[in-house]
């Protein structure tokens, strides 16, 4: 058989086959597919989604009731004014006169409407040191916070002339206009700075600035495709500003990681001494169609999101999808076309002292540019666990129990403002003293009122009677505010929750008013709808249905990728063995979040101190996201370990090979998804802190202990055992790749699959 005779099959194969035969056409239908892709979204326009339509439960019920009513809620504003001393009380004639110069300056700025005074409402704390003038914002209230700047200069100013008073406003325009500024240019430096991290490191792992261009193109037009679909698909699933920053995410991570793998094993083939065309299919047969199981895996993974019930989730999975799914398309069709184009040019733009290695010899790259020699410090690991893989087995994945142990105490929760900003903002510490002085103030229950006549006497009885129990409950210390809308016969009723910024108190206080208080009120009023809302409501929803969508994503991402490895590999054995690694590995990520994020382990080195708890999203996330990606490095090293077994090596040997000979493209790959995660990890909020902190300390255990130590201890263990496969499953569809062999004896037979290419 000659060099240029290589047999292969399959998709990937077949692909990378024709894009090399017609590689202009190649080029030019990915290019055309980007383009009308951009065009077509930008047309069409993104739909993001409602927060209607955010949750299930009686928060969807609440927001649904007020969108058919046709109500805009404004965006509502409160001035906290506070003595600083213990002199001064609210009844003083220097704080009447702020309160005066408070409500005279909001008003005088043409912003707001409906200013009340707190000796008018009755806003005045218990130990009469604290007061709160309160107003809604004019206009939309999505767009409040670009016009609240002139409130927040008259408050300003008024506290400049009250030296003994604290005058601080806070509120949703306010609030929104503080993060803008504060962390909208620190998401987008993370993003934009992803790119040049990327482009750096594979600059070093390849040593020349064509090649390293090839894998960052890719990325870029993939997620700029992608994007361009999530606007024609946002008309049927809508999207969000936070499914875009995820899909970026995924979309660099995957677009990089794909074009590395096929790109590092045509340059493996060819510097083995293969023509260009042959070192093609090669790389089509092999790392193509690794490629393709990861990416479906991948897919598979980030379907499992759709399962949650929560739009935010749904979005994000669906986009994720997406971008995995263009950038696995592009890997085996618009990549072997440029590789065929470039030809010896993908070598330009070397820069000196890089790689030095990899010059030729006698017209042929040396053994250790063709890969074999791979990775010293693998080799010299590789020696050892094979040597001792009962050890090394215990010794690996007893470290790994240990550090996932404390996630057995994860406690998740929606996270306060002070837990995700700290002390960074000052209005965090205005939240906090509006929360001490008026528990629960800052953010009330509020209670969604539908009657078929708002203004009936027993609706209107029935509203007293909440506002008196409310109270006597215990669930409230007030004042309760009724608000009535009569044309559409809603009431709002707001409910400052005892336990304030306490979510855990706060919490039974919103059970109160929703199994006692409101049964025994608005309850009895045949054709009353009463759903309650608001933050602490909204935290609690999300809560019950993220916990109830965990088992049925579980299960579906567990045995889809279960059997995904089962068809790709052809044996029980690697199709279980991956699972459980893969599961272990999530399972670390899980232990670190917690050692770290709750109980403060290291804390001040990411600067998470004080945090206390997990955010509810992130474990479902992250086993979505982490399960997805580390099967990238999964399927390419077992992929090359079954390839050396079937050309004739013994089960060591072919173990060896594999994990030495990907140890550099996978070492490059997990370098660039770390930084680029971690990037995220430095970010203010917290919330993004542990998302940037989790994915790249799995990505780091996954690709090194896992990768590196415990799949070669377990494969050396279970040596031909590795691939099982029943007899009754023989029939099952054969989805993995034939290439020639080397020169070297017929491989023997693997127990229950057959042994030829």
């Amino acid at each position: 058989m000659g060099n240029g005779d290589i047999r292969v099959r399959g998709i990937a194969a077949r692909a990378g086959g024709w894009s090399a035969r017609h590689r202009w056409a190649a080029v030019g239908i990915w290019v055309l597919f980007v383009v009308l892709a951009m065009g077509l979204g930008s047309a069409a326009g993104r739909v993001d989604v409602k927060e209607s339509d955010q949750l299930k439960g009686e928060t969807h019920t609440a927001a649904k009731i007020i969108d058919d009513a046709g109500i805009k809620e404004p965006a509502s504003e409160s001035v906290l004014i506070q003595a600083k001393g213990k002199d001064i009380r609210a009844t003083d004639a220097e704080f009447r006169r702020a309160v005066t110069e408070v409500v005279k300056g909001v008003r005088a700025t043409g912003q707001v409407t409906d200013v009340t005074s707190p000796y008018d409402t009755g806003t005045i704390s218990k130990d009469g040191r604290s007061a709160l003038v309160q107003f809604d914002m004019r206009g939309d209230s999505e767009t409040a916070g670009d016009r609240v700047e002139s409130v927040l200069n008259a408050v300003e100013g008024v506290g400049k002339d009250h030296a003994g008073l604290r005058i601080e406003e806070i509120g949703g325009a306010s609030m929104n206009k503080t993060f803008s500024d504060a962390f909208g240019d620190d998401f987008q430096k993370a993003e934009y700075s992803a790119v040049p991290v990327a482009l750096g490191i594979l600059l070093i792992a390849f040593g020349a600035l064509v090649a390293a261009l090839l894998p960052v193109a890719l990325a870029i037009t993939a997620i700029m495709a992608t994007m361009g679909l999530m606007g024609i698909v946002s008309h049927l699933q809508p999207m969000s500003d936070t499914a875009n920053s995820v899909m970026l995410l995924v979309g660099l991570a995957v677009g990089v990681d794909y074009c590395l793998f096929y790109l590092r094993r045509e340059r493996e083939e060819r510097a083995a001494g293969r023509d260009a065309g042959a070192a093609l299919r090669i790389a089509a047969a092999t790392s193509g169609r690794a490629i393709i199981v990861s990416g479906v895996t991948v897919c598979v993974a980030m379907a499992g999101m759709l399962f949650t019930g929560l739009a935010e989730f749904e979005a994000m999975g669906l986009a994720s999808l997406m971008v995995v799914a263009v950038a696995m398309v592009g890997s085996v069709t618009v990549l072997p076309a440029l590789l065929s184009l470039l030809g010896e040019r993908v070598e330009k733009g070397r820069i000196p002292f890089l790689h030095p290695d990899k010059r030729r010899k006698n017209g042929r790259r040396s053994k250790a540019a063709s890969g074999e020699q791979g990775s010293r410090f693998w080799g010299a690991v590789l020696r050892v666990v094979l040597a001792r893989p009962a050890i090394s087995l215990v010794v690996a994945a007893g470290a790994l129990l240990a550090v996932a142990a404390p996630a057995l105490g994860m406690k998740t929760q929606n996270l306060t403002l002070d837990q995700e900003f700290g002390d960074t903002l000052p209005i965090v510490g205005t939240y906090n003293r509006v929360n001490d002085a008026f528990p629960g103030g800052s953010e009330p229950a509020e209670v969604v009122v539908k009657a078929k006549d708002i203004d009936a006497a027993d609706v209107k009885s029935a509203l007293a009677d909440f506002r008196t129990q409310a109270i006597s409950s215990g669930a409230t210390r007030g004042p309760v505010d009724i608000k009535v809308h009569a044309e559409e016969n809603v009431a709002f009723v707001y409910v400052p929750l005892v336990g304030g910024s306490d979510q855990d108190r706060a919490e039974k206080s919103l059970g109160l008013l929703r199994d006692k208080v409101r049964p025994d009120t608005l309850g009895k009023v045949e054709g009353v709808q009463a759903p309650i809302t608001g933050q602490v409501a909204g935290s609690h929803d999300f809560n019950d249905q993220l916990i109830g969508s965990v088992t049925p994503v579980f299960a579906f991402v567990v045995v889809f990728a279960f059997l995904l490895m089962l068809l790709s590999f052809r044996s029980l054995t690697i199709a279980i063995t991956s699972i459980l690694l893969n599961l272990l590995s999530v399972a670390a990520a899980y232990g670190i979040l917690v050692g770290v994020f709750q109980h403060g382990w290291g804390a001040s080195l990411v600067g998470a101190e004080g945090v206390g708890a997990i955010v509810t999203w992130l474990p479902l996330f992250l086993f979505v996201i982490l399960f997805g990606l580390s099967m990238d490095y999964h399927v390419f090293v077992v992929s090359r370990i079954r390839e050396a077994r079937l050309r004739g090596r013994s089960t060591k040997e072919a173990i060896r090979h594999g994990v030495v000979t990907t140890a550099g493209v996978v070492t490059s790959a997990a370098v660039i998804m770390v930084a680029v995660f971690a990037i995220f990890g430095t970010l203010s909020m917290q919330s993004m802190k542990q998302m940037g902190v989790g994915l790249a300390a799995a990505v780091l255990i996954d690709a090194t202990i896992i990768r590196g130590v415990l799949l070669p201890a377990v494969m050396a263990l279970l040596g031909e055992r590795n691939w099982y496969l029943p007899k009754w499953l023989h029939r099952l569809p054969d989805l993995t790749h034939d290439e020639a062999p080397q020169d070297v004896s017929p491989p023997a037979a693997l127990e229950g699959e057959r042994a030829g290419v």
